[in-house]
């Protein structure tokens, strides 16, 4: 007979079978307290036990076995409350860190961050000419590495372009067959993830952007080409071969079938023939037409029809929340165009656009979002283990 009671073991209350393992519980009481510590930072005892439910038995216990693991570490003294001062107890500044990457295609922005989130050293440079992308990132990696101390763990890395659930990339020669990531991981000395830029985008807007508050949601992510990460029932929707969001091919009349639908090519064709310097980027253009240059406004029209109707053909099919504009989309010229554009279909299709909370920074945002969580579930998952060793 299966018999199931709410129990309380060390202070915290949950509903388990009442002959559950002692080391299950510990496990649970000290990843409350380490997760408690990451989204708090550094705490004392009593806010421990008003933030976890623990009793103050439970955590001390807890954290005595957490501080012989080199887990959690002293962090000061609280002076800001009334009464005594309390000693404070953070994550143990020297657990490791990860590598959170943007990779575009013409430069490299790596930052490394803390098992709480935070940004410990960041860099950003081009790529050279004729250079290997996995060394030039690799020592944007080792220059952060020289300001911290401590072990490299683990590396998120966001591209532009098609990642398979292996971590390999496709790419108009095909797959690469996981060498990116195999060669990063073996000159960073770490696991290496390896993720499409704009599903990190989106997923940064999930986490704690504009995305946060709505259940189904596609961000455009227009940079060098045109990319969709795709929100539903709040889930980032990959696809089974990681091609899901790639709109910049939707077929969109009067375009044939095949033909890109937004990007520095397209954009350079319009700047021809709208009379306007092919060799500028696609801000520069955007910045003329906020700017009231009639050639430019023109160029942005067509711009925002076209991303608009990327828009229409995605809700037809999946009909989300809100369609969130992100890097060079989120720019307020082609925001008001793709929003005039909209207007004009609403009464067919009503499309809802909101600009991103992040902008061009969305990718590195998701990608630190995202190592900052692997990075718990690894220092955590190596850290409960011994600490419970410990006891017994």
């Amino acid at each position: 007979m299966s018999s199931w009671a709410h129990v309380e073991s060390g202070g915290i209350i949950l509903a388990r079978p009442l002959a559950g393992p002692q080391t299950l519980l510990r496990t649970l009481n000290g990843r409350a307290i380490l997760e408690t510590l990451a989204r708090r930072g550094p705490l004392t005892r009593a806010e421990l036990v008003a933030e976890t439910g623990l009793s103050r038995t439970a955590v001390t216990q807890v954290l005595r076995m957490l501080e012989a693991s080199s887990a959690v570490a002293a962090a000061g003294v609280d002076r800001d409350t009334r009464g005594p001062a309390a000693g404070l107890v953070a994550l143990h500044p020297q657990l490791g860190f990860a590598a959170a990457v943007h990779v575009d295609a013409h430069a490299a922005h790596v930052a490394l961050v803390d098992p709480a989130g935070a940004v410990r050293a960041e860099t950003h440079a081009a790529f050279p000419p004729r250079g290997d992308r996995v060394q030039h990132i690799a020592s944007l990696v080792d220059a952060c590495r020289r300001t911290v101390n401590g072990p490299l763990l683990l590396a998120v890395v966001g591209i532009p372009g098609i990642v398979t659930a292996d971590g390999g990339i496709r790419d108009d020669q095909g797959p690469d067959g996981g060498a990116f990531k195999n060669g990063l991981a073996v000159r960073l000395g770490c696991p290496v993830r390896v993720e499409n830029d704009v599903n990190l985008a989106a997923l940064a807007e999930l986490s704690e952007g504009t995305g946060a508050g709505l259940s189904s949601f596609a961000l455009l992510l227009l940079d060098d080409g045109l990319g969709a990460g795709i929100v539903i029932d709040g889930s980032l929707h990959r696809g089974f071969s990681g091609v899901a969001g790639e709109v910049m091919y939707l077929p969109q009349s009067p375009l044939p079938i095949g033909a890109p639908v937004l990007g520095d090519a397209v954009v350079r064709d319009l700047a021809l023939a709208h009379g306007r310097d092919p060799d500028e980027t696609i801000d520069q253009h955007l910045d003329a037409a906020w700017a009231g240059d009639a050639a430019a406004l023109a160029m942005t029209a067509e711009m925002g029809r076209r991303l608009t109707l990327i828009a229409g053909s995605i809700a037809l099919v999946l009909d989300p929340e809100a369609f969130l504009l992100s890097g060079t989309a989120a720019h307020p010229a082609l925001a008001r165009a793709a929003a005039e554009f909209a207007e004009e279909l609403a009464p067919q299709l009503p499309l809802t656009l909101v600009v991103s909370s992040f902008g061009p920074e969305a990718p590195l945002v998701g990608a630190v979002g995202e190592a900052a969580s692997a990075l718990r579930a690894s220092v955590f998952a190596r850290l409960l283990p011994a600490s419970d060793r410990s006891r017994k």
